[in-house]
C-alpha cells in the first residue's frame, strides 16, 4: 500500500519511468549550472532565476519561494551581491525599510549562460525525439509548470522590512 506523502498523492501515483525522466531533466540542469563560469552553487542559481522573474522581489518573498529561513536568504543574497549578481533597492525614497532585489547584467549574463547550455543539453537529449512527440512533451512540461506554479508563493506579494 502507497504511503501518503505531504500533498496527499500517493507515492505510487507517478511511475517509475517518470519518475526516472524527471531525475534525468534534473541532472541536465545540474551540469549546465557546474558548467558555467564564474561556478555558483545550485542555490544561487535558483534565487537568481526567482528575483529575474519576480516582478518586485524582496529577502522574504525569496526566502519563501526558495523555502529556506529569512537569515538563510539574506546570507545569500548577501553573497550574490558581493559577487556583483544581486543589487538591493530602496524601493521609496520615504521608504527605507521596503528594499526590492534585482539581477544585475552580469547575473543576467550567467542565467542566460545557464539556459544557453542547457538548451544545447535539452536538444541533445531530445535528438531522436519524432517532432510530434516533441511537441506533446513540450505542452506536458508547460502544463506541469503551469500546475507547480500556484503552490510556489508570489515573489511580488510579500512584506516590507526586510533587508
Amino acid at each position: 500500500m502507497p504511503r501518503e506523502m505531504d500533498h496527499g498523492i500517493p507515492s505510487g501515483v507517478v511511475g517509475q519511468e517518470v519518475v526516472e525522466a524527471v531525475e534525468e531533466l534534473v541532472t541536465l540542469w545540474f551540469s549546465a549550472v557546474e558548467d558555467i563560469r564564474p561556478r555558483l552553487p545550485p542555490r544561487q542559481i535558483r534565487a537568481l532565476g526567482a528575483v529575474r522573474r519576480g516582478p518586485a522581489v524582496n529577502v522574504s518573498a525569496l526566502a519563501q519561494h526558495l523555502r529556506v529561513g529569512l537569515p538563510t536568504a539574506s546570507r545569500l543574497c548577501d553573497r550574490l551581491e558581493s559577487a556583483g549578481l544581486l543589487r538591493r533597492r530602496v524601493r521609496e525614497a520615504g521608504d527605507r525599510r521596503e528594499v526590492r532585489l534585482e539581477v544585475t547584467a552580469q547575473g543576467h549574463r550567467i542565467l542566460g549562460d545557464v539556459n544557453e547550455l542547457l538548451s544545447l543539453r535539452l536538444a541533445t537529449a531530445f535528438a531522436g525525439v519524432t517532432p510530434a512527440r516533441r511537441t506533446r512533451l513540450e505542452q506536458v512540461l508547460r502544463a506541469v509548470h503551469g500546475d507547480l506554479l500556484p503552490d510556489r508563493p508570489d515573489l511580488g506579494d510579500s512584506a516590507a522590512g526586510d533587508r
